[in-house]
């Protein structure tokens, strides 16, 4: 597997439209274009990813509607025909993007990468598991935290699992799934949309999908007591932009009210260039599921 140590430094929709998408935003705010440099790679790697690979899933709408009745997230059903070899280059990029930032996690993503070519792991080992992202396995081998392993499993499967749903991605209505996780790969909400009519729509960063949920319950933990959900307003020239935190469980999510700010990006792009949000919410003593690589570099 392809990983180099680098030097420590953070200098340095679908997959296909990511890339024009990132550069809009670094334009918008190019304050950021520095710290935020490192994701640019990444997105240029996703946009190579070949087109046929791996085949998108059979999804039929009585297959889709079956899972989901069950509360059952399609990829537990039927996952992607993946080898190691497929994911060789995007998981070599996402590890050297780690420890350009953790300079502890070396000796870590060293083990994850000896474990990695033979065989004690594969790429199923990244996949979502009940209250968590990625098998217990990655870390008992490597000894990578699980947010770490977290940031991996997103960096690594996005263009993967995008192709594997991209036919599911019709059958799914307003009202067959309520749960906070994500209804194809069972990954929590990277980011929440208000959509022009008013309805709250959960992205998943793992794999590109979006899902309606109510405007008045976590995703994380469910409480649906207004009292526990506060709104973290950020400065007047992030007018639209709000975060949600949830006293019950203290997990946030940013979200972005698209009838104020309408020419906003995509999900991911507008979750990875709002560091300064993060901070926010941090600062406020809420935490996420899935941090940022910003996010894990100030944890070091």
């Amino acid at each position: 597997m392809r990983f180099r140590a680098p030097r420590w430094s953070l200098k340095g929709v679908t997959v296909a439209n990511l890339a024009e998408e990132w550069a809009e935003l670094l334009a918008r705010r190019p304050e950021f274009r520095e710290t935020l440099a490192v994701y640019g790679e990444l997105i240029a790697c996703w946009a190579g990813w070949p087109a046929d690979r791996p085949a998108a899933g059979p999804w039929s709408a009585a297959a889709c509607r079956g899972s989901w009745e069950r509360g059952v997230p399609l990829l537990a059903e039927s996952r992607p025909a993946l080898g190691a070899d497929d994911l060789e280059e995007t998981l070599g990029l996402a590890m050297e993007q780690l420890a350009s930032v953790r300079e502890d996690l070396v000796p870590a993503l060293r083990r994850l990468a000896e474990a990695w070519d033979r065989g004690a792991l594969g790429p199923a080992a990244f996949f979502p598991e009940r209250g968590r992202v990625g098998s217990p396995a990655v870390g008992e081998l490597s000894g990578l935290p699980e947010d770490a392993v977290a940031f991996l499993a997103h960096a690594t499967l996005r263009p993967a699992l995008e192709r594997h749903f991209a036919p599911a991605r019709g059958h799914l209505d307003a009202h067959v799934w309520a749960l906070g996780v994500c209804p194809f790969c069972g990954d929590p909400p990277g980011f929440s949309d208000v959509l022009e009519d008013g309805q709250r729509r959960l992205a998943c960063h793992l794999c590109g999908g979006g899902w309606p949920f109510a405007r008045v319950r976590c995703p994380f933990c469910g409480t649906e007591q207004s009292g526990e959900l506060t709104r973290l307003e950020p400065e007047e020239r992030d007018q639209g932009y709000v975060i949600i935190g949830c006293g019950r469980c203290r997990a946030y999510l940013k979200e972005l009210d698209r009838r104020v700010r309408w020419n906003g990006q995509s999900a991911l792009v507008e979750d990875w260039g709002s560091p300064h949000l993060d901070l926010v919410a941090v600062r406020a003593g809420y935490w996420r599921p899935v941090p940022s690589l910003v996010q894990l570099a100030r944890l070091a």
